[in-house]
């Protein structure tokens, strides 16, 4: 069987390199890859969101399945133009990926459905977000309503810094169109926990829980960025806490998105947090996370293939999917300087000394036979091990074997404790 991933990414080396262990696929194509992807799948030059450009390759060499796995071409309906060319395709339609695309829906639907989530209101209009601001005080969240990259959240201690950020997405454009409009919600407190689920628009199977890191530096400070590493399973998702998630967040949500004429099919994923009052969500995305999966994946002893073709053919509640009973730790190596600016095109050293665990590749190119640096986030160094601290020092261990020029990590991957 021949399968084309769509993406870039440390997400979608893992997915490649997962989709790669089923003994029924022997050819993958990337689109467009990068430095590592290259070595377990054919990089196609064919940008992420090029739409046309991904439906007339895979008419042209026909893959058997397509795996749509970052946010923008989801939200551009690249699934929908696959599957009208008669092309089998793997991620959510237009209108279910909307779930991510548009925080303002999501929190309507929540609300709507009775789907435990922070208070909020949605602003276009700066003033009146200021006014808003003004009467509940601070901490709270500030998000621009559309899709940045995982950067358009602010978590504001102060009014001041609340209102900076109201200023930088309606009134700067800081975020183009994702932030003209904006939601503010009330600040939760509690650990934080990602649950991803396999969903098939009425079954849903979730992954092992895990735990992002999105502040750049440690001891969470700094600014938001794409995720500067993540483990599994989180320290804090019991049975009981499953349980209660099961029945008033992710099948209330599957079930909602199917009684508004939005099926979901393909990985949705729960950004919860477990506050004291119980789990509430703070986001939805409509894909596999980034860098979760590195981490969640790692754990899986089933076939993917076999799972992605169970999702599209409605047949999900028909699989027993494995998973290793471990614990698995995914550090971000990343270009000094990011989120911000930062430089491209260091070599990057020490790939061959890795002997405990699998490095994903996120921004890399392949120049004159050399890996170097071709993004903010640049590797993600993953080990698995019977426990969780023991997973945490063999990924470090190898890190600390890597280097480029001005690279960046933080050194409590894992540790964090709430």
């Amino acid at each position: 069987m021949k399968v084309l991933v769509i993406g870039s990414g440390g997400r979608e080396h893992a997915v490649c390199m997962t989709l790669a262990k089923s003994p029924k696929v022997d050819t993958i194509w990337c689109a467009p890859g990068n430095g590592g992807i290259a070595d377990v799948a054919t990089c196609v030059d064919i940008k992420a969101t090029d739409i046309d450009g991904v439906v007339a390759f895979s008419k042209e060499n026909k893959p058997d399945l397509v795996v749509v796995t970052p946010d923008d071409p989801l939200a551009l309906g690249m699934v929908d133009a696959l599957e009208a060319a008669g092309i089998r395709a793997f991620g959510p339609h237009k209108n279910a990926a909307v779930i991510e695309g548009s925080k303002s829906f999501a929190k309507d639907l929540m609300q709507k459905y009775n789907i435990p989530t922070a208070g909020y209101a949605v602003f276009e209009n700066s003033a009146d977000a200021i006014a808003y601001i003004k009467e509940n005080g601070a901490p709270i969240v500030i998000k621009a309503d559309g899709l940045a990259l995982g950067k358009g959240v602010t978590v504001a201690m102060t009014e001041e810094e609340a209102i900076a950020a109201v200023h930088d997405a309606i009134d700067d454009g800081k975020f183009g169109g994702a932030g003209a409009r904006v939601v503010i919600e009330e600040f939760l407190t509690g650990p934080e926990v990602s649950v991803l689920a396999f969903v098939d628009g009425k079954n849903l199977s979730t992954m092992p829980s895990a735990q992002d890191h999105k502040r750049a530096y440690d001891h969470d400070e700094g600014p938001n960025t794409g995720g500067m590493g993540a483990f599994s399973p989180s320290r804090f998702y019991t049975e009981d806490i499953a349980q209660t998630c099961m029945e008033t967040i992710f099948r209330p949500t599957v079930d909602a998105m199917a009684a508004e004429g939005r099926p979901f099919s393909g990985v949705l994923y729960f950004g919860l947090m477990l506050t004291p009052k119980g789990p509430k969500v703070i986001e939805y995305n409509a894909r596999f996370g980034d860098p979760e999966t590195q981490a969640v994946l790692s754990r899986l002893d089933s076939d993917l293939f076999d799972i992605m073709n169970a999702v599209i053919d409605g047949k999900l509640d028909e699989m027993d999917i494995k998973w290793a009973d471990n614990a698995a730790c995914c550090v971000v190596m990343a270009s000094g300087g990011y989120p911000l600016a930062y430089e491209k095109g260091k070599e990057i050293h020490g790939l061959d000394a890795v002997t405990e665990s699998v490095v994903f590749h996120a921004g890399t190119a392949k120049k004159d036979g050399k890996i170097v640096t071709n993004g903010g986030r640049v590797l993600g160094v993953t080990a698995t091990a019977p426990t969780l601290d023991e997973a945490i020092q063999k990924a470090y261990a190898d890190v600390k074997k890597i280097s480029f020029d001005k690279a960046h990590y933080r050194l409590d991957i894992g540790i964090k404790k709430g």
